[in-house]
C-alpha cells in the first residue's frame, strides 16, 4: 500500500514538555558539584543535547565511559523524581493520535532519552497499544543528528522514509529526520522557528492538527 503514513514522534518536548524537569534535575545534579548554570546555558548547551556532550560541557572535561554511565544515571533518576507527578501529554496530542489511529496511520516513538524515561511516560499517557515502533536511547548506535533512530522506525514500520512525517522539536532531532528523507513538523515547546532548521510547518501544541494536515504534506 503505498498510500500508507506512518507519523513518528520524538518524545522530550514532543509527547510531553520535560524539558523545565531536565532542567531541574540537572540543577540539582550541578549544584551538588557546586555548579550553578543558568538557563541561558541550558537553552544554549542542554535542550536536544546528549547527556555526553552536556556533561563535557558543563564538568569542562570530557566525560564518558563508566564515568558517563553512572553520572548519566544520577542525573535521568533525578528527572524520573522530579517528572513523575506531573506526567502530562503536550495539548491536543491524545485526540490527535485517536484522529491518526482512525485513519489508519502508523505510529511510533524514537527519543534520545533513555529507555526508563520513555517508559515512565507511557506508562502514564496511554499510548503504548498504538504504536508500532519504540526506540530509545539503548536502542541505536549513533545519536540524532544521525538518521539511525528514524531509519530504524521506519524499517520497525514496514515503511519508507519518505512515507514518514516525524515531530520534533531540537535542532539535532528535526536535523536527523532531515538526514533521514522524512517531512518534519517542528514542535515551538523549547524552541522558536529561527533556531530550528527548515520544517514542513511549526505547530505550538496539537490542538491545530489533524490526520488531513499530515495527509496534505504528500499532495
Amino acid at each position: 500500500m503505498t498510500n500508507q503514513i506512518a507519523v513518528i514522534f520524538d518524545m522530550d518536548g514532543v509527547i510531553c514538555h520535560t524539558n523545565p524537569y531536565h532542567s531541574k534535575a540537572f540543577q540539582e545534579f550541578f549544584s551538588k558539584r557546586n555548579l550553578s548554570p543558568t538557563e541561558a546555558d541550558f537553552a544554549a548547551h542542554m535542550y536536544g543535547k546528549s547527556n555526553s556532550y552536556i556533561l563535557s560541557h558543563f564538568l569542562e572535561r570530557v566525560i564518558e565511559g563508566e564515568e558517563l554511565l553512572k553520572m548519566e544515571d544520577e542525573k535521568e533518576s533525578l528527572f524520573r523524581q522530579l517528572y513523575e507527578p506531573f506526567v502530562e501529554p503536550i495539548a491536543g496530542f491524545l485526540p490527535f493520535i485517536e484522529n491518526l489511529k482512525n485513519n489508519n496511520v502508523l505510529l511510533g516513538v524514537a527519543t534520545s532519552a533513555p529507555l526508563a524515561n520513555l517508559e515512565l511516560i507511557l506508562g502514564k499517557v496511554s499510548l503504548q497499544q498504538h504504536l508500532g515502533s519504540v526506540l530509545a536511547s539503548e536502542n541505536v548506535k549513533k545519536h540524532k543528528p544521525d538518521p539511525e533512530v528514524y531509519l530504524t522506525s521506519a524499517a520497525n514500520l514496514g515503511v519508507s522514509p519518505n512515507q514518514c512525517v516525524v515531530f520534533e522539536d531540537s535542532f539535532s532531532g528535526v536535523s536527523a529526520a532531515l538526514n533521514a528523507g522524512m517531512r518534519v513538523v517542528g514542535v515551538l515547546s523549547s524552541h522558536t522557528i529561527e533556531e530550528l532548521p527548515p520544517c514542513n510547518f511549526y505547530i505550538e501544541d496539537y490542538r491545530e492538527m489533524s490526520f488531513e494536515k499530515v495527509r496534505a504534506l504528500f499532495d
